[in-house]
């Protein structure tokens, strides 16, 4: 499913060859409850990132499989995901690398929300960093801020 909306997401946008890299950095977490009658649901997120390395422009990709069964047999399979828009990190183009990491759900720096991530994004062409951090607010928006990190 991902690697579908991946591909569907490049064909929709001309790019050169090498414009588009997909974060080095995936995580996947899953969960398990129970359910009234001995039923078992497990669910599975995993995130990545396609970052745009001309323009740095990144989408925040999503994908998860959920499962439940009884005692003998698998009842209901669920899948969801998709790619979301995030803003540039530099205003300007150029030639640029960059991962991503996530926080790993039901965990302390979740305080409000499901988690958050971080971006990092550097210039190839300069010594140029910036780390971006995005958590929860627990308010229906995210709250996102990104800084040049400086060289001592």
């Amino acid at each position: 499913m991902l690697i579908a909306g991946l591909a569907s997401l490049a064909a929709a946008v001309p790019a050169s060859a090498d414009e588009y890299r997909l974060s080095n950095n995936q995580h996947i977490s899953c969960s398990r409850g129970l359910s009234p009658g001995k039923l078992v649901t497990a669910t599975c997120r995993s995130y990545a990132y396609l970052f745009n390395t001309k323009t740095s422009e990144y989408f925040r990709c999503a994908v998860s499989l959920a499962m439940t069964r009884d005692n003998k047999e698998v009842i209901n399979v669920q899948t969801d995901g998709g790619c979301f828009r995030r803003p540039r990190i530099f205003d300007v183009d150029g030639d640029y690398q960059f991962d991503g990491a996530e926080t790993e759900p039901a965990n302390t720096n979740a305080f409000f929300g499901a988690g958050g991530y971080v971006v990092w994004a550097a210039d190839t062409k300069q010594r140029r960093v910036r780390g971006c951090v995005t958590i929860a607010s627990g308010l229906g928006d995210d709250v996102s801020k990104c800084l040049e990190m400086t060289f001592d």
